[in-house]
């Protein structure tokens, strides 16, 4: 066994972090500064926990299901692999995707691991719309695939939510459409509307949080060092009294030697 070392994958998140089209700013004021009190005090006005990289709580989805304090620190550890499943504009995860995958694994995929699902998109992380308008995201027939056959712990994507853009209120569900112009865009380039081909609202969400299968969004740092390995993997939660889902540290604890040679992902949005 190699060097053990800690690999963040993970988004910084504060004031000017992207945002999901109906997410708020996150509200930071500087209490205390050095010039004055030679001491440095932050407090958050605002702090929406569904932003950057978290972790969803059933609660966020489904009623009278477990909140964020009530969850196991296990369910945020355990074994891992990522998957390597390149996709594009509005593209689906599906059931083939996960099991070529999961082939160039050292081990497959295992009952109980979790599952990170690097799609590339973690790279176009930003005020964008690859990242947010045009997400692809996982099937209906993979999630139960991952849930059902493969009996993960978790998933985690490089993506901006659990489901397909298509499958959320940006479009056409709940209180949708947030982004109108996306439904107007596929009208345009398939010759329908896409609930048609989208009718469920989340139904990721449920599939996953439904039946204590953990789910993180937004997963990037440097996980295109670790896409196609096997390692150990913590993304754990704040204790968060009645939460629906935390923004999490993810990270990966990993043999040296088994790291791709890929450049440190270099952050330069936001306000510093």
């Amino acid at each position: 066994m190699g060097k053990q070392v800690l690999v963040d994958l993970s988004h910084p998140f504060g004031n000017g972090n992207p945002l999901w089209p109906s997410n708020g700013d996150f509200h930071i004021d500087r209490v205390q500064h050095m010039p004055m009190h030679r001491r440095l005090l932050q407090t958050f006005n605002d702090f929406h926990m569904h932003n950057s990289t978290h972790a969803d709580s059933p609660s966020h989805v489904l009623p009278e299901t477990p909140y964020t304090h009530e969850l196991p620190l296990e369910n945020y550890y355990g074994p891992a692999v990522c998957l390597d499943i390149p996709k594009k504009h509005w593209e689906l995860i599906t059931v083939e995707d996960i099991d070529e995958a999961a082939k160039k694994v050292e081990g497959g995929i295992q009952e109980g691991d979790w599952v990170l699902i690097c799609t590339g998109m973690n790279k176009r992380w930003g005020e964008n719309d690859d990242y947010f308008m045009y997400s692809p995201g996982m099937s209906i027939e993979g999630a139960k695939h991952l849930v059902f056959d493969l009996k993960v712990k978790g998933v985690g994507f490089d993506l901006q939510a659990l489901d397909h853009i298509l499958y959320t209120y940006a479009a056409q569900h709940g209180p949708g459409p947030y982004v109108p112009r996306i439904v107007d865009e596929y009208v345009k380039e398939f010759g329908h509307e896409p609930k048609e081909d989208f009718p469920e609202w989340e139904p990721v969400h449920e599939i996953l949080l439904g039946n204590n299968v953990m789910g993180i969004e937004n997963l990037g740092g440097d996980i295109e060092k670790v896409k196609g390995q096997r390692f150990m993997f913590s993304a754990f939660p704040l204790r968060w009294y009645m939460g629906d889902g935390t923004i999490v540290r993810a990270v990966a604890f990993i043999d040296e030697d088994k790291l791709n040679d890929v450049p440190d992902r270099v952050y330069k949005y936001g306000v510093y």
